[in-house]
């Protein structure tokens, strides 16, 4: 078995006696491969997701909506899935809700396949929203897991770069998941990307399950049903003082977030209406996803060397000023030639993939940074339901502004918040983070 070389916070000496590589590898069979995993099969079903759900007799809008279930259990699930990673321990929680994943994904298969095929009907429907809402709700568990065990398993002098390695893992995955899951399906049919994700999330269930040390982040002590445990003032006070140290953070960060979120939403539409079609406009995220993974490892250096400041802003910055370059190229090259049209979409997208791939695991840093060593999982589930409220908020946005004003201008607001996002996070966080581990030494 191989353990990952867990050193305690704050151990300068345990930071010197391994080299970051070492760490890294370390972690890649019980953290790293079983995410890139996991992501792949995850990003090979999401784009099939409508397709299927059309397939299925759900009107258009139904099928738009089903794409609401993972942000909502993003905003509502962290809290329960911290609780439950907390009572039976981590290994227990990923290996529990990966095999569930695997089943689900299965039984999905069985029973879609003919409907797809056939005349679909309401069980092969509320299949369907099942399949949906057991993916979503492994997903917080996996990723809040995982994420706890990288905050304890990390020294704190390479916490950012391994945290933004985990990043990039998930991107790459974005990356191979739709491939795999084209050629399943021009091998097979539309529900073949069913038994794709039951392979990956076997294959990363079984790694874990090997790899995974089951004495990190180990359970809560059972209490009797029923009984409570008074909570201290000093608590209490911790309590209040990690919730204002978050909101801090958050409010600058969350403007990432909802640009995260708005990007596959704003990009396509305003392509559209320049007047490019569906082969152009993926070329365009194509280019823009090999940048942002070639970003991820100097990203995760610039953090842990010179502070988080140093890649949240200009992550949030950049972002900001390519949406609304976005915005207003779009609207002012709109019906000059595909040539033009081109431009128009992949120069801003590049400077958003530029700020993008700066912030590789920007978010889930600074989830361990303003979270305490003791009892960290819960505090990590505060910061999830936190974001999860921007990541839920971010489509209703971009609907609202979109029934009254041009796709361009749904833009520009998401430009105008990772703006002011980044201003209050030049502000705020080289006070509550980090300040980089060679100039701190």
């Amino acid at each position: 078995m191989t353990t990952p070389a867990r050193l305690p916070p704050g151990s300068p000496s345990g930071s010197r006696a391994q080299s970051s590589k070492q760490v890294l590898w370390s972690l890649a069979p019980s953290v790293y491969a079983p995410t890139l995993l996991e992501f792949s099969g995850l990003a090979a079903l999401m784009p099939v997701i409508p397709l299927l759900a059309l397939d299925l007799g759900f009107a258009a809008w139904q099928a738009a909506a089903l794409t609401t279930i993972f942000g909502l259990t993003s905003f509502l699930g962290p809290i329960p899935a911290g609780r439950f990673i907390s009572r039976v321990g981590a290994r227990r929680a990923l290996v529990s809700t990966g095999v569930l994943l695997v089943l689900s994904n299965l039984v999905a298969f069985m029973v879609l396949t003919p409907g797809v095929h056939g005349n679909p009907g309401p069980r092969h429907q509320v299949t369907f929203l099942g399949l949906l809402l057991v993916m979503a709700i492994s997903t917080q568990v996996w990723q809040l897991g995982r994420q706890a065990y990288l905050g304890t398993a990390l020294p704190p002098a390479m916490r950012a770069r391994g945290m933004t390695m985990f990043g990039g893992v998930i991107r790459l995955g974005e990356v191979i998941g739709p491939l795999l899951g084209a050629l399943v399906m021009t091998l097979g049919s539309d529900t073949g990307v069913f038994i794709l994700f039951a392979v990956t999330a076997a294959a990363g269930t079984v790694m874990i399950a090997i790899f995974l040390p089951p004495g990190e982040v180990r359970p809560s002590p059972k209490r009797p049903r029923g009984e409570r445990i008074p909570r201290s003032t000093a608590r209490s006070r911790l309590d209040r003082a990690v919730l204002s140290r978050m909101a801090m953070v958050g409010l600058g960060i969350a403007p990432v977030m909802m640009a995260r979120v708005n990007r596959p939403v704003i990009v396509p539409l305003l392509g559209a209406s320049l007047g490019l079609d569906s082969v152009w406009i993926s070329l365009v995220f194509g280019v823009c996803a090999a940048l942002e993974i070639l970003l991820v490892i100097p990203a995760g250096t610039l953090m842990d060397r010179y502070g988080r400041a140093a890649v949240a802003v200009p992550c949030a910055l950049l972002m900001g000023a390519g949406f609304i370059l976005l915005a207003v190229l779009g609207t002012t090259l709109a019906g000059q030639g595909t040539t033009l049209a081109v431009v128009a979409l992949l120069v801003p997208s590049l400077l958003i993939g530029l700020g993008n791939g700066m912030g590789a695991g920007i978010v889930m840093t600074l989830g361990i940074d303003v979270s305490p060593v003791h009892d960290r999982t819960r505090y990590l589930a505060w910061w999830n339901t936190m974001l999860g409220s921007g990541r839920l908020a971010a489509p209703l946005v971009v609907t609202a502004i979109a029934l009254v004003a041009p796709i361009a201008l749904a833009g520009a607001a998401t430009g105008g918040l990772c703006l002011v996002g980044g201003a209050w996070l030049a502000r705020t966080l080289p006070r509550v983070t980090p300040s980089g581990s060679t100039r701190r030494r």
